[in-house]
């Protein structure tokens, strides 16, 4: 089973890298996939042009052989649906594999006002990654398609290519990349909060500074 994360990783840090690996333990994953985004679509867009949120990525996982980048957003052009990767990550796998869309609860919370949600959730599986005490899709209709599709583990997934929705707790760590802006551009350290190439590039091409 494969496990697909989007996002516009400006930049990557430590808090998205560590809690995909969670998620790849606890669901058996043989790896995770991280997918820049061309533009948000429910959020403000990236600052940093495409190439150098996608070489970022890139070092960050250089040399783990779990985590790959797949730059197929990038490459499609136009707006950045999930639905789109989905479709095209099913014409590579074929339709039996099992594919997990793995999201923040946060982002969860919007699904359903997605491009096409239920038809995500023809393609992939949805891993969500929970918080200590959050209520996964509480009340509502999210909360309804919660009920129907929740499965307890990560067993359940894999005997289906999708459909099912998994809640995983994850490290919980504070780190955003507006906060790691921020710090750039007021000249404090980003040290620990990214990885060293990641901060090398920042570093190099000045990146975020006021």
């Amino acid at each position: 089973m494969i496990g697909i994360f989007g996002g516009t990783f400006d930049p990557v840090h430590y808090g998205h890298l560590r809690t995909v690996l969670d998620v790849r333990e606890a669901a058996g994953l043989e790896q995770v996939r991280l997918v820049p985004l061309l533009g948000a679509v429910h959020r403000a867009q990236p600052a940093t042009p495409a190439n150098i949120r996608l070489a970022m990525a890139q070092a960050a996982v250089a040399g783990t052989a779990e985590l790959v980048v797949d730059d197929r957003e990038l490459s499609r052009g136009g707006q950045s649906f999930t639905y789109d990767t989905l479709v095209s990550l099913r014409r590579d796998q074929g339709g039996e594999k099992p594919l997990a869309l793995i999201l923040g609860a946060d982002a969860f919370g919007g699904f359903l006002s997605w491009h096409r949600p239920l038809d995500i959730l023809g393609l992939a599986h949805v891993i969500v990654m929970e918080r200590p005490g959050h209520v996964l899709g509480a009340g509502g209709e999210l909360g309804r398609l919660v009920a129907d599709r929740r499965v307890a583990d990560a067993a359940a997934l894999a005997g289906s290519a999708s459909g099912s929705v998994l809640p995983v707790e994850v490290t919980q760590l504070e780190i955003s990349s507006t906060d790691i802006r921020a710090r750039v551009a007021a000249g404090r350290s980003i040290r620990f909060l990214v990885p060293e190439p990641v901060e090398r590039i920042i570093r190099q091409l000045g990146l975020y500074r006021a």
